[in-house]
């Protein structure tokens, strides 16, 4: 029987020893063996800082995510490959598609979230901040690399997407991973890596990969490197204790929870059915193994028969057999050993006071479970929200008051994920004020966004995907929060100059002059700081007037003398947007050249009336810039404009689309 290898250090590996078998979910037929034992794992975590860190940061923000854009459609031309791994763990087409398609959807996301970042290494944030009254001493945070490695401990449930969601905003981050999955799906995680590296587009030493146990790799963790989990919640209590976390390391645990869908007071009845079909759906997918799954059903008690018997009529058409044939719709779960689990959790939420309502009559053998409700007329009992059957069972609850079902939200001890299916902004904004230290995500359901929802269980590349409390109080995806999670923010002091140039962003105080008009040159040539100050125009009568004309803008201000006189500027003045167009007269170069289009304006404020007679200047500076594509690159121009008095009248971020230099 072959063992799964492990890719460490440049090469791939075979654990010593028997290991433990993965067997098909279906048929318990032996697949594969997988030990880790005698693998260098401590020195792979040292290769993986030294060789994958090196080689990431050679590379930059924006060529990270063009290759994880590339990788993206590497996978996506290969992933049949997957789907047919996949079908021995239990899992259909359709929850295939949920991991494999849904974390090659991750990639392209953070490709594109790479867009918006700068070249190289250093992400500013916030504002330069002054120091000193001349500008020569300023300070501002940004984040920078830390120099470490991610370690990521994946669930069984999803061998593809729990890799990758991981993957892309560290990779991104420009931080090396070291992947361990889970025991009865890794054949399929291995299978994924070994597609991501015979595309070529890793650098070495970017992705590590051990199927079996992590022997002495926490040992080598300190404070630059981070342990990304997914799993049970007793697993990562005991994570937690490790001494690798008192030198420093970042733990990140997302872990199982005891997800609530609450049907509201002022729901209807197009909310009651949609609702129905998003239990039903959350209890078929995966056969309900998802740690976003829904677990607790909380019901106003005169719609709570009425919801068991619509998610029943959804559920009860649904064929359990091996996904590998035609017209299945569940399969098994993914071990007999997850089925003993279920089992005992069931009959301990029994114990407490549920009892079942309605069980699909279908297969039962092997590892089949067949989808379950369960009601809890007695809402009370604290046990009947802290056992979790990670299956597809779930429980419901009847509620008198909003105030009620909120308590028994509450008593889940923190989720990852609820949904409440209600019309009423009210009643909406009454359960995010209570829940909002309970919950990680709140899906709000109802017959505005019935048709176009994603669903409960779906955590979104852009949106965080982790929860409070029991759900393990971590942080995933949520686009640029996770990338920054994997960096290291550091308060920096100095002149304008080096700032500057250390963090490509234009620091007020560190200007210089433009020889060439600036719209003369390419992208490439372009420099940050880099400075036009125009020649001046002084704003005379028919200039407000004939804007006024132009723009069918009559605001008393600019033509009502006697009102302008009583306003706040004590006189006539001329529009904000005419100073806008006026400046851009100033500093534009009309011939044909480089400067492609105008690609938008950021951050305007007008800050000083500018009447007839006053006379402006604009400054144009290059304030960053960002490639955009082989041909064009997007910079961004401080404006400032100023008076005859030096005092800024308007301030804004103009961004163009310049060429790149003909090669």
């Amino acid at each position: 029987m072959r063992k799964l290898q492990s890719y460490l250090m440049g090469a791939w590996h075979e654990g010593a020893g028997e290991g433990v078998a993965i067997r098909d979910a279906v048929t318990g037929e032996e697949l594969y063996r997988v030990t880790s034992e005698g693998l260098p794992l401590k020195e792979a975590v040292a290769w993986g800082r030294e060789v994958g860190g090196k080689a990431l940061l050679a590379l930059g923000f924006q060529e990270r995510g063009r290759r994880l854009r590339a990788l993206a459609q590497h996978l996506s031309e290969r992933k049949e490959e997957l789907y047919r791994l996949y079908a021995t763990t239990g899992g259909t087409r359709r929850d295939a598609w949920y991991d494999v398609d849904g974390g090659i959807g991750v990639l392209f996301a953070y490709s594109s979230l790479a867009r918006s970042l700068p070249e190289g290494n250093l992400l500013p944030e916030d504002e330069y901040i002054p120091l000193s009254k001349d500008l020569s001493f300023q300070g501002r945070h940004a984040l920078v690399p830390k120099g470490g490695i991610t370690l990521q401990i994946n669930a069984f449930n999803f061998p593809v997407w729990g890799l990758l969601e991981k993957f892309a905003p560290a990779f991104l981050a420009g931080v090396p991973t070291l992947a361990k999955p889970a025991t009865p799906t890794a054949h399929v995680a291995e299978g994924l890596v070994r597609l991501m590296l015979d595309s070529g587009l890793l650098p070495e030493g970017s992705l590590q990969f051990v199927a079996g146990g992590l022997g002495e790799a926490l040992e080598a963790l300190d404070h630059r490197d981070s342990v990304y989990f997914t799993g049970s919640k007793a697993t990562a209590d005991r994570l937690r204790l490790h001494p690798a976390f008192q030198r420093g390391a970042l733990f990140n645990a997302e872990t199982d929870s005891l997800n609530a869908a609450v049907l509201g007071e002022e729901a209807g009845e197009e909310e009651l059915e949609r609702l129905a079909e998003e239990i039903a759906q959350e209890l078929a997918i995966k056969t309900g193994q998802r740690c976003t799954a829904i677990r607790r059903v909380l019901a106003p008690e005169k719609k709570l028969t009425a919801l068991l018997e619509a998610t029943q009529a959804r559920l009860a058409p649904l064929r359990l057999g091996d996904p590998r044939e035609e017209g299945v719709d569940l399969g098994p779960l993914a071990s007999l050993a997850q089925k003993e689990e279920v089992e005992r959790a069931v009959a301990a939420l029994l114990q407490a006071g549920a009892r079942v309502y309605w069980a699909h009559p279908g297969r039962r053998d092997g590892a089949f479970f067949p989808p379950t409700l369960l009601l809890a007329e007695d809402p009370w009992a604290e046990a009947l929200h802290r056992i979790e059957p990670f299956g597809p069972v779930a429980t419901f609850f009847p509620y008198r008051t909003k105030e009620e079902a909120l308590r028994l939200a509450r008593l889940g001890g923190g989720m990852l994920a609820a949904t409440l299916a209600t019309p009423d902004p009210g009643e909406a904004r009454f359960f995010l004020l209570g829940l909002g230290g309970e919950v990680g995500r709140l899906h709000l359901l109802n017959r505005r966004d019935a048709k176009t929802s994603t669903g409960h269980g779906s955590p979104l590349p852009r949106l965080l995907h982790g929860g409070p409390g029991r759900a393990g109080g971590g942080l995933e995806l949520g686009g640029l929060l996770s990338v920054k999670a994997h960096l290291a923010r550091v308060a920096l002091q100095g002149d304008p100059e080096t700032l500057q140039a250390l963090l490509l962003e234009y620091a007020k105080g560190a200007e210089r002059p433009a020889e060439v008009h600036p719209f003369r040159k390419y992208y490439e040539e372009l420099q940050v700081g880099e400075t036009l100050i125009t020649h001046r125009r002084t704003v005379t009568e028919a200039d407000i007037a004939l804007f006024s004309a132009l723009s069918w803008d009559h605001f008393y201000a600019h033509t009502d003398e006697l009102a302008a006189r009583e306003s706040l500027f004590g006189k006539r003045v001329a529009h904000g947007y005419f100073v806008l167009s006026a400046a851009a007269g100033l500093f534009v170069d009309p011939a044909p050249g480089p400067v492609l289009a105008n690609y938008g304006l950021e951050g305007l404020r007008f800050t000083e009336p500018v009447a007839a007679g006053d006379t402006i200047q604009a400054r144009l500076t290059v304030k960053g810039k960002r490639p955009r594509d082989e041909k064009s690159g997007v910079v961004e121009w401080a404006v400032e404009v100023q008076n005859q008095e030096g005092k800024v009248v308007a301030a804004y971020t103009i961004l163009t689309l310049v060429a790149r230099k003909p090669s």
